[in-house]
This record gives C-alpha cells, structure tokens and sequence, in this order.
C-alpha cells in the first residue's frame, strides 16, 4: 500500500515539472520577451560583470592613487592625481590598472604594553624604553597621532598598503622619543611641564623627517611611563622627604611672614595712633582758638556796650547839669510826689522842710550842690 503511495506521488510531481518547463519555454519564445526583455536583462548582467572589473570605489574617508602597468588608457606608471570619493574608471582585468587605497582621516600609533590599553584600531607596538639622562631606563607609553597629507608622495617613498606604518612611523617614532625623552632626569619625568616640552620636541623632529614623505604628526601624547619597583619605591621616597623639605621650609617662611604681617600691622596700628592724637590735638587746638576769638570777640563787644552806656550816663547829666536843668529836676519830683497822699515833714528847725523853699529842698536831696 505504502509502495503504491509513493509512486503515485512520483508520477504527479514529475507530470507538474513538465508542465511547468513548458509553460516557462512557451513565455520565452514570445517576440516581447525576445526583444525587449532578454537584451536588457543581458545588458544588466554585463554591467553587473564589468563593473568591479573596470571601476574602483573610494570610500569617503580615503585617498586613491592610480598604477598603470600596461599603457592603454593612459601613460605607464604612477599618477600624481589624488582620487576622491567616488567610482573611478580602472581596467583591472590582466594587471593593467590597479588603485592603491590610503587612509584620509587620523591614525594612530601606540608604543604600549599590551592591546588592551591601545585604541581599537591602533598599530600597536611596544613601549618605549628609555634611558634617561642619569642613567635609569624607563617604559614609557606613548600615543602618536597623524596623518596622511600627500599620498603620492607616501606611495612613492614608502610604499602601498600599510607600508607608510611599517616604513615611515614606526621605524622613526622611538629613536625620536629616546633622544627627546632621554634629556629628562628620573624625576623630571614627574613634572608636566618639561614632559610635555619633550613630547613637543618629539613631535617637531618626526615631522622634520616624515613631512617630506607626505606624513603629518599632528600630537604626540605622554600616557604613562613605569620604573622598575625599586626605582619607583626610591623614588617615591626621596619625594616623601623632598616634600617634608620643602613643607618645613614653606612652615618657615609662613612664620616670617606672619612675623613681617605683626610687625607691619603693629607699625600701621601705631602710625594711625600717632595720626589720631594729632588730630585730637588739632581739634582741641582749633576750639581753644576758638573759645579765645569768641571770648575775646564778646569782651570787646560788651566793653563797647558798657562805654556806650558810660558815655549816654555821662551825656545824661551833663544835660542835667545844663540850663533848664532845676526846673526839669522839679519836675521829676512833683512827679515823686504825685503819688504821694499824705506826707508829714517837720517845717522848723534845722531839718525842717518847706516844700516851697526849692533850693532848700535841691541842697537837701543833693540834686545841687
């Protein structure tokens, strides 16, 4: 039963295959398919065969240089045109042309220990060991970043490919450092500054060899630099006492200037003292000056005051004294006595009053002598 299955199945998928080729035959023989559709499928395809033939793509971030072996399309050699972005016309086929493709953007050469301390697409090598100037060597870990200005000139002094690393940088990169670098003593591998100089110093020394080859160092960066243990352990101790040094000495002029800063505070204190008196003494000055102006102003004024009313006494009686002056008098003392009701006066003897007797009376109140 099951062989019998299985047969029938056979002969019905081979019945449908048939049928199927001779639907797609007959689709094939019809006159659009012949000349509309077949040619351009065939043109299609043959681009599609000749493009990565006879062009060459240059990515965006890369230059192209064109090597021409055999004299077709143009001279033999070399091209000192720089290609772009873009699809160029290259006939590969047989060796007659070929683009040699070089890095546009910054690369980046690490002098490390180990790869995973390095960029990710780092050339990588090894740290540089230098000797410096009193006699330690010292690992030092160094970034180098560049790039490529002139590619005909790295392809024609250096090579294809990744040859302007293995020729141009790599090779020249630690002798530089060790020259620049080896200036520095052990500790002044420790100060920013002067490392830093040294790293600049590197940078101008690779660029003054690779420019010429069509290479730009743009930065050389100190990363890290490691001592042998006792090296750094002895280091780190004449540190510790160089900083008590310097702490103690820092101490000592600390207390010097705080001593200055007394003294000078004391000084100024004293000369503001000094400043003060001699104000107070000038305001006591000013106002004893003038209390005597004022004193003296007042004494003077009531001095003329008191000789104005002297003189109008004087003028007074002298008009007393004048013609007129006992009528005027006995006017004055009827007007005494106006106010007088009753007044009892012994008429005889010595002392006896008339008040009709008027020079009695005069000689009497000494109005006349």
């Amino acid at each position: 039963m099951a062989g019998e299955l299985e047969e029938r199945f056979r002969t019905a998928a081979r019945d449908g295959l048939g049928a199927g080729m001779g639907g797609f035959g007959s689709w094939l023989r019809s006159p659009f398919v012949r000349s509309v559709i077949l040619p351009v499928l065939a043109v299609v395809l043959g681009l599609k065969l000749l493009t990565p033939l006879c062009f060459t793509y240059v990515g965006p971030n890369q230059y192209g240089i064109k090597v021409v072996q055999i004299p077709i399309t143009s001279h033999r050699g070399v091209h000192e045109e720089v290609y772009g972005t873009g699809y160029h016309f290259v006939l590969r086929p047989f060796g007659v042309e070929r683009m040699y493709l070089f890095p546009r953007d910054v690369q980046v050469l690490d002098l490390t220990g180990t790869r995973e301390e390095a960029a990710e697409e780092a050339r990588v090598t090894k740290a540089a060991h230098i000797q410096t100037s009193d006699g330690f060597f010292v690992d030092v870990d160094v970034s180098i970043l560049y790039r490529i200005t002139d590619p005909y000139k790295v392809f024609t002094s250096l090579g294809a490919g990744r040859l302007f690393e293995t020729n141009g940088i790599v090779p020249k990169a630690e002798p530089v450092l060790k020259q620049t670098l080896g200036e520095l003593t052990t500790e002044e591998f420790y100060v920013s500054p002067k490392r830093h100089a040294k790293a600049e110093a590197a940078q101008e020394l690779l660029n003054k060899d690779l420019q010429s080859r069509g290479i730009e160092v743009q930065q050389v960066l100190v990363r890290y630099f490691r001592y042998t243990e006792e090296i750094q352990r002895n280091i780190e101790e004449k540190k510790l006492k160089d900083q008590l040094v310097f702490k103690n000495q820092a101490e000592g002029r600390a207390a010097t200037e705080g001593a200055l800063l007394k003294k000078m505070t004391q000084e100024g204190q004293a000369s503001f003292d000094v400043k003060l008196q001699e104000g107070r003494a000038y305001v006591t000055r000013k106002e004893a000056e003038r209390d005597l102006y004022v004193r003296t102003k007042r004494a003077e004024a009531d001095l003329l005051i008191r000789l104005a009313e002297a003189k109008k006494t004087q003028l007074r009686n002298d008009a007393l004294q004048g013609a007129g002056s006992d009528r005027m008098v006995g006017l004055k003392l009827a007007e005494v006595y106006k106010g007088v009701q009753l007044l009892v006066l012994p008429s005889d003897g010595p002392g006896g009053v008339n008040p009709l007797d008027l020079d009695r009376t005069m000689l009497m109140i000494e109005g006349k002598k």
